[in-house]
């Protein structure tokens, strides 16, 4: 951070009043020095203070919110270059491309392909964000694209690729309220272009035959007072595109430099040429370093499942476990008759068991106590997860007023437990259940059968 906790400390109000959720000014100084927290969490600053805060606190990149509704995302606001120094903030998002080159029959292929990848993985909804439509010298073509695809039932975000600035505010005017990134500023238009995206304070994308052109034409844009932008650090190469992406992170990172202080985009299509393999690995190698908007061909499911768990274990904080809330979750509709079965709280456990559970369409109650966000081994051999863990959120959450039935099934990797849980759990029949999840649907329909 710019500055120290007690050069925020000096500009606080100093009357330990609390309301920031800090019992005194210098622990909130000495959070927002950490970036734990951001100084308007503090109501009594005074607003020249608080401006200055604000600006000298911010961020290394900027934070840009582009697309609305449901599809709104927030972009970069990064402060570190790895996972593991701290967190990395806003995921990175993956557009799908439509250029004007495309027929009518492709591009109705291409939505339908975008509405087939939409599934649930440990909570989040994995789908392509946003429609990526780059315009060559169709302007009708192009225009009839951005309305098709609005006029769809997909919901995106969009990214337009035009240089050309009369074409842009014709775009930009179909998607009126919707915020698209436009892309395309360059050292020739880039003033032109700031008047297409700055009424309503669009992202506007720069591009560059090089990084030193990058560079100067954002300086440029940034003297003509326009700051909500996107970097586009695609290169003729791979090799180009990947040493762009990493030093533009870098240098706003590492030395500082806010003019490279922005989202990448990468048109990973583009540098793939067809290759459908080779695009998914080169959306892998960008997912990793450093693309913020990612635009490939199609999404579809063998790009999505490898790209999204990349992405989704990229974007987690190291520092806090994935967890779910601890409770009593009813699967498949259950009711007195119902057995029990218990597991952790580890988000990544809990929906494969779900998912397992759900599948048998036996109906059971799944307790999950706080186990601190651990797998099962890792929480037993913590001291998380065993009897008394299980006995005391068993009375905490009254169990027995959900069912009459007094099965309750432990996974069978912690057969050990079992006299320990039957301790705790007097009364109740306590069922070693198998060794793997994807076991569970077998195990639960014999246990319905002789029940």
């Amino acid at each position: 951070m710019a500055l120290k906790a007690l050069d925020i400390f000096k500009l606080t109000p100093k009357k330990n009043c609390k309301e920031c959720g800090f019992p005194t000014c210098m622990a909130f100084s000495m959070k927002v020095a950490s970036g734990a927290v951001e100084v308007s969490a503090c109501p009594k600053m005074a607003p020249e203070a608080l401006a200055k805060l604000a600006a000298a606190t911010a961020p290394p990149m900027k934070t840009l919110k582009v697309g609305a509704g449901e599809s709104e995302y927030e972009l970069g606001g990064e402060t570190v270059l790895f996972r593991h120094e701290k967190t990395l903030v806003n995921r990175n998002r993956y557009a799908v491309k439509f250029c004007d080159c495309m027929d009518e029959a492709a591009v109705d292929a291409k939505i339908e392909g975008m509405k087939v990848v939409n599934y649930e993985r440990i909570g989040e909804i994995m789908k392509p964000e946003f429609a990526y439509v780059k315009y060559n010298d169709n302007k009708d073509n192009f225009l009839a694209i951005i309305n098709k695809i609005k006029s769809s039932d997909v919901e995106c975000a969009y990214v337009l690729e035009v240089a050309d600035a009369d074409v842009a505010k014709e775009a930009v005017a179909a998607l009126a309220g919707l915020k698209p990134v436009v892309i395309g500023a360059n050292k020739d238009n880039f003033a032109a272009m700031i008047d297409v995206v700055k009424a309503d304070g669009l992202a506007l994308g720069v591009q560059g035959a090089n990084l030193e052109e990058l560079y100067t034409t954002v300086q440029a844009i940034e003297a003509a007072d326009y700051k909500e932008l996107i970097i586009d650090v695609t290169g003729e190469t791979v090799k180009d595109t990947y040493v762009n992406a990493v030093q533009v992170r870098r240098i706003a990172l590492k030395e500082g430099d806010r003019s490279f202080g922005y989202p990448s985009f990468v048109n990973v299509a583009k540098l793939a040429n067809g290759d459908a393999n080779l695009e998914i690995a080169l959306s892998s190698v960008f997912t990793v370093k450093y693309g913020t908007i990612l635009a490939v061909e199609d999404m579809t499911y063998a790009k999505a499942l490898p790209l999204y768990a990349l992405r989704q274990n990229i974007f987690t904080d190291p520092q806090k476990p994935m967890r779910v809330e601890a409770k009593v979750y009813p699967l498949n509709n259950p009711d007195k008759t119902s057995p029990v079965l218990c597991s952790v709280d580890f988000a990544l456990t809990y929906f494969t068991i779900t998912g397992d559970i759900e599948a048998s369409k036996v109906p059971c109650w799944l307790m999950i106590p706080d186990a601190g966000g651990y797998s099962v081994l890792t929480a037993w051999s913590a001291g998380k997860f065993g009897g008394s863990v299980i006995g005391a959120f068993a009375k905490e959450c009254n169990i027995e007023s959900y069912t009459d039935c007094r099965d309750i099934v432990i996974p069978g990797k912690l057969a050990v437990i079992k006299p320990d849980v039957a301790d705790n759990m007097p009364g109740w029949n306590v069922v070693v259940g198998p060794l793997e999840s994807m076991e569970l649907p077998k195990f639960l329909k014999e246990y319905a059968a002789n029940h």
